[in-house]
């Protein structure tokens, strides 16, 4: 079975419990910087809202991290989703 079948049959509730997973394995490298991230909201099971916070939303590399960093690793966990989106 390939990505794309597993993750059309994903609940709803599957797709948060993944971004959820997928958020708490790159949160140690923000941490790391003085930053964190948290899950804001799941738009139509494709778009993550995400909220970088303390260093991060400084950071001059915030949308490199988002992209290369919490876009791809949710997109492992999830490959449904299209992109990850920071909400101010």
């Amino acid at each position: 079975m390939i990505h794309s079948e597993i993750s059309k049959k994903m609940t709803t509730e599957q797709v948060r419990e993944n971004v959820l997973r997928a958020l708490d394995e790159i949160r140690p490298f923000l941490q790391s910087d003085g930053g964190d991230i948290t899950l804001v909201d799941i738009e139509d099971d494709r778009i993550v809202k995400v909220r970088l916070e303390g260093n991060c939303l400084g950071c001059s590399v915030n949308q490199m991290t988002l992209k290369s960093g919490v876009e791809m690793t949710v997109k492992k966990y999830v490959p449904q989703i299209e992109s990850v989106v920071n909400i101010l």
